[in-house]
């Protein structure tokens, strides 16, 4: 999405389940306005928070002209693919294309393979080989996703790339410096919220950001912070970069680190993190 859009719209990680809001990109052409929405995946719950990312997902399935169903070139088909294109393919009216993506990782005889062996999974409307890091057939992807919508007027204002709250954005900018800090520790286990997001009073080139992350229990609180505090500061200091790229402008952020216990399983601290209902 961030690649066809143009912009960073949504944090990207190698960890599975990074993705918690549907999360809107708009690709503007003369001809068409594309509105992207990137979903979490859809898993078997284990967790509270689990069951309500499925819902979502699947609530915003519904709403789709067109939906893209994304499969590494560079992986083996397996059974959970084979179980999403079944349910993706098998009745519903709404078109799905195929997408076989990270093609720039892959030989010509490996994507062929991909391509091969998606063709015998679903009734897709269209199959299309992509790599977003080297910007290969994006255009022909966008080309395909629009021949499949209907005519209408633009949903959003010319040059809008988004319609994230920055501070949502911000709160993502920093879960994602995280989530690449701990490695595979406590991924799932993260949340961010922030707090205020404010000019200082007398600067115009200065933004105090107050962020607060929350974490499962004190074990991974030590984790997240480090020996005196090192990978907390590292971590800030990427999050504050990416945050200053984001606003354009100098920002002092400040990040600390509480315990919520077992906030995914509790339906009053979801509701408190944004994940309702």
């Amino acid at each position: 999405m961030n690649a066809l859009v143009g912009a960073k719209v949504a944090i990207t990680s190698s960890r599975p389940q990074t993705t918690r809001r549907a999360i809107r990109g708009i690709v503007h052409r003369p001809d068409a306005q594309l509105v992207i929405v990137d979903t979490p995946g859809l898993h078997r719950p284990r967790t509270l928070l689990g069951e309500r990312l499925d819902s979502l997902v699947r609530s915003t399935l519904t709403e789709m002209d067109v939906i893209g169903f994304c499969v590494p070139a560079t992986e083996r088909i397996g059974p959970g693919d084979k179980y999403l294109a079944t349910e993706l393919t098998s009745g519903g009216k709404t078109p799905v294309v195929a997408i076989v993506t990270k093609s720039d990782q892959a030989t010509r005889e490996q994507v062929a393979a991909q391509l091969a062996a998606m063709s015998q999974l679903g009734d897709w409307a269209d199959i299309v080989p992509v790599s977003a890091v080297a910007s290969f057939q994006l255009d022909v992807l966008t080309d395909v996703l629009i021949s499949h919508l209907p005519h209408g007027r633009p949903l959003y204002p010319d040059g809008d790339l988004t319609d994230e709250p920055e501070q949502q954005l911000a709160a993502e900018l920093i879960r994602e410096a995280i989530l690449e800090g701990v490695r595979d520790e406590l991924p799932h286990s993260i949340a961010v919220v922030v707090e205020e997001m404010t000019p200082r009073e007398g600067r115009d080139d200065l933004i105090d950001v107050q962020a607060i992350m929350y974490v499962e229990r004190q074990s991974q609180k030590a984790i997240v912070l480090g020996p005196k505090g090192a990978r907390l500061k590292e971590v800030g200091t990427v999050a504050r970069q990416q945050i200053e790229a984001l606003l354009g402008s100098h920002v002092y952020l400040d990040l600390r680190v509480k315990v919520a216990k077992d906030w995914q399983r509790d339906p009053r601290q979801l509701r408190r993190l944004g994940f309702y209902d």
